[in-house]
């Protein structure tokens, strides 16, 4: 495992080999001056002869340790190309950690250079550290080095990937002021950070500069991420046209570049369109691949069409394209939403048949499947099942078979596999308890609900308004209002505010125990406070006074209600309606409720 790399040594290497009291600017400045007397290089770092094989990063470190007790040393381009790899596998807090030992050991034939330091700033940038890759950038000008286009892109990569838009662009535009001649990755790093960034038309504008004022033409990598981003925004038609001007500049489009379309076309139901680029594919020879072919069967899914979502998988498998785990889990979670699962687990059978074999999402959605349907024994089999073939449930799969457990009152299993949960390392979550505790308060079983709340807090998690809304409508439930009146009014000094739910439990308890004038106190407490009642709130304590024939109190809340945009439900109009043929109730009330409700 790639080991851990602080803040604090991250400091202490930049402080190690740059003051970093150079700025950006003053890199810039530095490479302005530069360029009156060097062109840059696009030389790569070193050559991979001698650098050795590793398959992973514990022979890298073998090979690192073996390179060191060489004598003589080898050259620094030695360690570089290793260090490359170690940065291409992504294990960037090591290669940092191996570039400061070899800082450390520095002698006069073995010092760090350029390429290593350009490895370093990828490394930062990649850790989301960009400014210590700047002020290596300042380093590189202080030993007088000339940085390339590789230490200006991995900079505005790290820019990007930081969400520092605003300052890669302005980067961006101060090098290229001062001599920079962007390249194709340049103009790449900047269109895909702006349109992951959601600035599609920034996108297109740097789009159409690169082929209008520069010698670097785009690509159809670079047409493939604004077509994406624009399909992404819903603007299909203007990913359409941009299709058909990339074309016209004579840049073919790839597998990426439809199926970018496709899925845009078909997420909006425009199945015509996506007919006629299926066609044009194969027209160019492009043969749609299982990217293209999951993107169908998952928008199918989505529309309730697993039938037709299936028929794709056929034609998959008759142009000799095997589906993958995504093909067929896709396939089984749109059978599963159709409420079809005896379908779903057929196509898990034909998945196996056809050597392909389920992964823990693949089982999650089965049991999700069996749960929704109540079927909650099978869900439980296929939960085994997965023990058995070597997958481990995650938090996801733990909770859905809880939440079954809960939905067919068997919370003490749901409880047993809490505990199960942890003791296989799976820590749950807010969704997990919440779950779980709803249910003991559904099932009045107020004792075992105050326990695992006390477990919340003990596991370090903060409990949530709808945590505490749970636990009051429970206390609500099992007839202690005073409790479930603490929780609530102890909310601000735990750092929450109770919410229109947290206030209508209350209230409704409340009025079930006839409580009506501190109901009332509290439906005018919840409005001092910020919290504007709802249709529920005055239905509830409207109700309870028309059955207590406070009908004077009844009517002010109605005129309240409807004058706020909401109306009585079917419950309070039946209540009134009784009361009107009521012969017990006094004529003066039903002159009042005729009077309001217009009955005549």
């Amino acid at each position: 495992m790639s080991p851990s790399i602080s803040s604090s040594f991250l400091f202490s290497f930049i402080i190690s080999i740059h003051n970093p009291r150079y700025s950006t600017l003053l890199a810039v400045n530095s490479f302005h001056s530069i360029t009156h007397t060097r062109k840059f290089s696009n030389n790569k770092s070193s050559s991979t002869s001698g650098s050795g094989c590793f398959k992973n990063l514990d022979d890298a470190l073998t090979l690192f340790n073996d390179m060191l007790h060489m004598r003589p040393l080898p050259h620094i381009h030695r360690f570089n190309n290793l260090l490359g790899q170690i940065a291409k596998m992504k294990h960037y807090p090591t290669a940092i950690s191996l570039i400061h030992r070899l800082d450390l050991l520095a002698t006069r034939k073995l010092k760090s250079d350029f390429y290593t330091l350009n490895i370093a700033i990828n490394c930062f940038s990649n850790l989301n550290r960009v400014d210590f890759g700047f002020s290596l950038l300042g380093k590189i000008f202080k030993l007088g080095y000339q940085p390339d286009c590789a230490t200006f892109n991995t900079l505005i990569k790290g820019l990007c990937l930081d969400g520092k838009l605003a300052r890669a662009v302005s980067f961006f535009d101060e090098i290229v002021t001062k001599g920079f001649q962007p390249n194709l990755i340049t103009y790449g790093t900047l269109i895909n950070g702006l349109c992951k960034m959601g600035n599609t038309r920034a996108a297109l504008l740097l789009l159409k500069h690169m082929e209008q004022a520069t010698s670097c033409e785009p690509s159809v990598v670079e047409y493939s991420t604004i077509i994406d981003s624009l399909c992404k925004d819903k603007l299909v038609n203007d990913a359409l046209e941009l299709l058909s001007n990339m074309i016209r500049k004579g840049i073919t489009p790839d597998i990426v570049t439809y199926t970018c379309l496709i899925q845009g076309l078909s997420n909006l139901g425009q199945w015509t369109e996506v007919m006629r680029l299926l066609s044009e594919m194969t027209m160019r020879n492009i043969s749609p691949n299982v990217q293209t072919f999951n993107v169908l069967v998952d928008t199918l899914c989505k529309e309730g069409k697993a039938k037709e979502a299936h028929e794709v998988l056929d034609m998959m498998i008759q142009r000799g394209v095997e589906p993958d785990t995504i093909t067929y889990s896709t396939l089984m979670d749109g059978y599963c939403l159709v409420g079809k699962t005896a379908n779903a687990i057929k196509v898990l059978k034909f998945m196996k048949a056809r050597g392909c074999k389920p992964d823990v999402f693949t089982y999650s959605i089965l049991i999700n499947g069996y749960i929704k349907t109540k079927k909650i024994d099978e869900a439980l089999v296929l939960f085994k099942d997965m023990s058995c073939r070597g997958l481990i449930p995650n938090i996801v799969t733990y909770t859905t078979v809880i939440g079954g457990l809960c939905s067919v009152g068997r919370p003490l299993d749901a409880c047993v596999l809490l505990d199960e949960m942890q003791t296989h390392g799976q820590q749950p979550n807010l969704f997990t308890y919440a779950t779980l505790l709803e249910c003991l308060c559904e099932e009045k079983r107020l004792d075992e609900a105050l326990l695992l709340f006390k477990m919340i807090e003990d596991d370090g998690l903060v409990p949530n308004i709808v945590i505490y809304n749970i636990l009051i409508d429970g206390m609500c439930k099992a007839g202690k209002l005073d409790a479930a009146k603490e929780i609530l009014l102890s909310l601000p000094m735990k750092g929450l505010q109770p919410n229109t739910r947290s206030y209508n439990i209350v209230i409704n308890g409340l009025c079930k125990q006839g409580k009506l004038k501190e109901a009332n106190e509290f439906l005018n407490k919840m409005e001092e406070k910020g919290c504007l009642p709802d249709g529920y709130t005055y239905n509830i304590i409207i109700q309870a006074f028309l059955q207590d024939e406070e009908i004077t109190r009844a009517i002010e809340l109605l005129r309240l209600m409807l004058g706020r945009g909401f109306s009585a439900n079917a419950r309070t109009t039946n209540l009134v309606v009784n009361l009107l043929c009521d012969d017990r109730l006094d004529l003066s009330h039903k002159e009042v409720l005729r009077k309001f409700f217009n009955i005549t």
